[in-house]
């Protein structure tokens, strides 16, 4: 019985894990969005890289990495691609829910597992991603729905995460985990003039400090190193699995941090859209890499 049970909570741990990872990044995405009025989606975008450079800096020491000119190409494309997605999944939680703009940038990750199966069941997760999009983006002038804009960049942001993906395993194939600290600082560098020019001297105001800090350790520092955790103890479609579900996290997040109250359309939407990806996960071959989660 005693046997039995360390193996259940040994089993249960990794997804105990992850599941606060992912808590942990949406609140704190919610939490950045109450930065927006002082600093803006750029200001917030640079203060939560640049703060999470430093700590990501001190606990993995990425001056260990060691890069030839190859590789180094590979870690600023990484580091442009993630500077990017953050920056333009903040812009879209200017005008759209959080659940929403979970979802649509979900559809970056979904297309890469999709494409590394390439079977003819990837034909229904794609329909059912179409679906979700469908109700959730309108079509024609009688259409209710999300602001369209905000939706381009939910959908930009999904296409950074793609590249985040495709160039993260070739820049982690090299140094490991010290690649995560070398994008996160390039993303910084990346970002901090759009930050700078839009906010200026607001992004030294003293009391954004600590929710920028608050910000940089629940969507950075914390999820990171759970997830790092979860991964080596949960088989790969496990992860990826679970990893599907985030958009869920995002709306109940949303609803419960911001009030950001979702139709059922939307709820549909964005369970299409989960089906989806847990769906591409599952039939995809087996080499193919989880979908780590990078908010």
């Amino acid at each position: 019985m005693n046997t039995s049970s360390r193996s259940m909570a040994s089993a249960l741990f990794p997804v105990g894990l992850l599941l606060i990872a992912m808590a942990s990044i949406q609140s704190g995405a919610s939490l950045a969005k109450s930065m927006f009025p002082i600093v803006g989606a750029q200001g917030t975008t640079t203060l939560r890289l640049v703060f999470a450079s430093f700590i990501m800096l001190l606990l993995l020491r990425p001056w260990r990495a060691k890069l030839t000119a190859s590789s180094l190409r590979t870690v600023i494309v990484y580091g442009m691609a993630l500077g990017g997605m953050n920056f333009l999944f903040y812009m879209s939680l200017r005008s759209v829910p959080l659940g929403i703009a979970v979802a649509l940038e979900f559809t970056g990750p979904l297309a890469v597992a999709i494409y590394a199966s390439r079977r003819a069941v990837d034909f229904l997760w794609i329909a059912l991603a179409v679906i979700g999009l469908l109700l959730l983006i309108p079509v024609g002038e009688t259409s209710k729905g999300i602001d369209l804009t905000g939706a381009a960049y939910a959908l930009g942001a999904g296409i950074c995460w793609a590249l985040y993906i495709l160039f993260g395993q070739k820049a982690g194939a090299d140094n490991g985990v010290q690649t995560a600290a070398l994008g996160v600082m390039i993303a910084a560098l990346f970002v901090a003039p759009i930050g700078i020019v839009h906010a200026g001297s607001a992004l030294l105001t003293p009391s954004l400090i600590p929710i920028a800090i608050g910000v940089a350790v629940l969507s950075t520092a914390l999820p990171y190193t759970l997830e790092m955790v979860a991964l080596t103890r949960l088989p790969t479609r496990t992860f990826g699995t679970l990893m599907s579900i985030e958009p869920a996290f995002g709306a109940l997040s949303g609803l419960f941090f911001l009030q950001e109250y979702l139709s059922l359309a939307q709820w549909l939407a964005i369970a299409c859209i989960i089906l989806a990806s847990v769906g591409a996960t599952l039939t995809m071959r087996n080499e193919s890499t989880p979908l780590v989660a990078a908010d």
